[in-house]
């Protein structure tokens, strides 16, 4: 068994092994031993009980948390023309096309959400080999490929949080950071949920 440090010890005897904590329970031992040096997030996990080697059962999408996740996001949008301009109003960080793509293929990716139209995937698509492993390549199912980037931009300035499956059938998802209310995270988890149903 790993070694417990000093703070981590009366956390360590309070739980119980194996023993589940309804939502307020959970919640108040959380902010209970909550870090003092750095702003800690609320991720949760959830066994979907699902097979994910079959396509069917993989589990793929996007929440709109009602107290977002406590943080800002950089967004960058691949589009042209109005959508553009639309994207640059709703708060984007940089909109391009084929600058954009050589930016990103020396490397310089520092975004969080990348979004893109229908009609500019010529251009990102020859990206997935770099984009793909870290999460970032735009998709239809996530709201990340759309025609109204203005929205998309928008839901993920304001803390969109995307979700899938991983290779056991759990979903992961940050739901807020340590320094929100009780009430904001249990309300985001909430509406989580039931946008995973």
């Amino acid at each position: 068994m790993a070694k417990t440090s000093k703070k981590n010890k009366p956390l360590r005897e309070k739980l119980v092994e194996a023993a589940s904590y309804n939502l307020e329970e959970a919640l108040d031992i959380l902010f209970q031993h909550k870090s003092e040096k750095f702003t800690e997030s609320v991720d949760v996990s959830i066994n979907l009980g699902v097979d994910p080697s079959k396509s069917d059962q993989n589990v793929r999408g996007a929440s709109n948390l009602p107290h977002g996740t406590g943080r800002s996001y950089k967004v960058a949008v691949f589009a042209e023309g109005e959508e553009a301009k639309s994207a640059l109003e709703a708060g984007a960080d940089k909109v391009g096309m084929e600058d954009l793509a050589d930016e990103m293929k020396s490397g310089q990716i520092d975004y969080d959400v990348i979004v893109a139209t229908p009609d500019t995937m010529k251009v990102v698509s020859p990206l997935g080999q770099i984009l793909g492993p870290k999460g970032l390549m735009p998709n239809p199912k996530s709201e990340t490929v759309t025609k109204d980037v203005s929205g998309a931009v928008k839901n993920a300035k304001a803390g969109q949080v995307r979700f899938k499956s991983d290779k056991q059938g759990i979903v992961h998802c940050r739901i807020g950071q340590i320094t929100q209310s009780k009430e904001e995270i249990k309300s985001n988890l909430q509406y989580f949920l039931s946008d995973l149903k």
